[in-house]
C-alpha cells in the first residue's frame, strides 16, 4: 500500500477519472457562467460585452433585494427548524424509543423520498380555499371562522412553505444526526449518569461537543439547501403572491430562460455563489471557535 500511494502515477490513475468529472460538471461551467457576468444577450439574439453593467444593474435592482430577503430569511427559519426538529427526533430515538425506533425512522424519512411535486399538491389541497374547501379550511369554518386563502397571503405563504420543507426533510437530518449519536462511547454518558447529569445538563455538556461535527455537516447542508430553494417555490406557490415568496433561483431562472437574459441571470446565480460560501465559511469559523472555547 505504502508503494501504489507513494507512486504518483497510481494516484493520479485513482483520482484522475474523479477530478475529470468533477472540471466537467462543476468547475467548467462555473468558470463559463462566470463569463457570462459581462455580457447580455442570449444564443438566439447574440452576445455583447458590457463590462460590470450586469452587477451594477443588480445593486440597484429592488427586485434582486426583496429575493434574496427572502431567500436569507427562509434559509435561516427552515435550517433552525430543520436541524432542530432533527436533533430533537434523533434523541427521540437514542435516549427514549432505543432499540423500537427502527420503524419511527423509517416513518419519519420516508418523504424525503417523495416527489417535491406530490408534496406540494398534497399541502395545495390540505390549504385549498377554491374550488372546493381542504381539510385545513373546512376545520377552520367548523370552528366558527372565515375561511383563509392561505397561499394568497405574504405570510401564511412563507410559513406553509416553511412547514412542507421542514415536515419533508426532518427525517433527513434526523438520520444524520443519529448516526452521530450512536458513535458516542456508551461508558462516557453513563459516567456523566454517575456524576449526577440528567437530561438538559447530559445533553448540553456531554452529547453536543461529541456531536458538533455532525451538526456543523447538517448545518451547512441546510443551510445551503434552503439558500438554493427551487422546487418546493416553484410547486407550491411560484414565487407568488406577487413576488413575495421568489428566491434568488427562482429569480435567476426567469430571468435567463423566461426573460431570455442570460448575462444577468448568471450575476443573480454568482451572487447567490458567493452567499452560499460567505455562510458556509461563517459556519466554519463560528464552530472552529466553539470548540476552542
Amino acid at each position: 500500500m505504502d508503494k501504489v500511494l507513494g507512486d504518483r502515477r497510481a494516484i493520479f490513475l485513482f483520482i484522475g477519472p474523479a477530478l475529470l468529472l468533477y472540471t466537467v460538471i462543476m468547475l467548467v461551467p462555473i468558470v463559463w457562467s462566470t463569463g457570462y457576468t459581462f455580457v447580455e444577450g442570449n444564443p438566439i439574439s447574440g452576445y455583447e460585452p458590457v463590462g460590470f453593467d450586469n452587477y451594477v444593474a443588480l445593486i440597484g435592482d429592488p427586485a434582486f433585494w426583496q429575493a434574496t430577503g427572502f431567500s436569507v430569511k427562509y434559509a435561516v427559519v427552515v435550517t433552525i427548524a430543520q436541524v432542530a426538529a432533527g436533533l430533537g427526533l434523533a434523541l427521540l430515538y437514542v435516549f427514549f424509543l432505543r432499540k423500537s425506533s427502527a420503524i419511527v425512522r423509517t416513518l419519519v424519512f420516508f418523504p424525503i423520498v417523495l416527489p417535491t411535486a406530490a408534496v406540494a399538491q398534497l399541502f395545495v389541497k390540505l390549504f385549498e380555499l377554491v374550488p372546493q374547501r381542504g381539510p385545513v379550511n373546512t376545520f377552520v369554518e367548523w370552528m366558527g371562522f372565515d375561511a383563509v386563502n392561505w397561499l394568497g397571503q405574504p405570510d401564511t405563504a412563507f410559513v406553509i412553505l416553511v412547514v412542507m420543507d421542514v415536515w419533508r426533510s426532518m427525517g433527513f437530518y434526523a438520520v444524520l444526526l443519529y448516526a452521530g449519536l450512536v458513535t458516542i462511547p456508551e461508558d462516557v454518558i453513563e459516567a456523566a449518569r454517575l456524576d449526577g447529569a440528567h437530561r438538559w445538563t447530559l445533553v448540553r455538556h456531554i452529547v453536543l461537543p461529541f456531536l458538533l461535527p455532525v451538526l456543523v455537516s447538517a448545518l451547512i447542508f441546510s443551510i445551503n439547501g434552503s439558500l438554493k430553494v427551487f422546487d418546493s417555490v416553484f410547486a407550491l406557490t411560484d414565487g407568488g403572491p406577487n413576488g413575495a415568496t421568489t428566491p434568488l433561483t427562482l429569480a435567476m431562472f426567469r430571468t435567463s430562460f423566461s426573460y431570455m437574459e442570460y448575462g444577468y441571470g448568471s450575476t443573480i446565480a454568482m451572487a447567490l455563489t458567493l452567499l452560499s460560501l460567505v455562510v458556509t465559511v461563517a459556519i466554519f469559523r463560528g464552530a472552529r471557535k466553539d470548540v476552542t472555547v
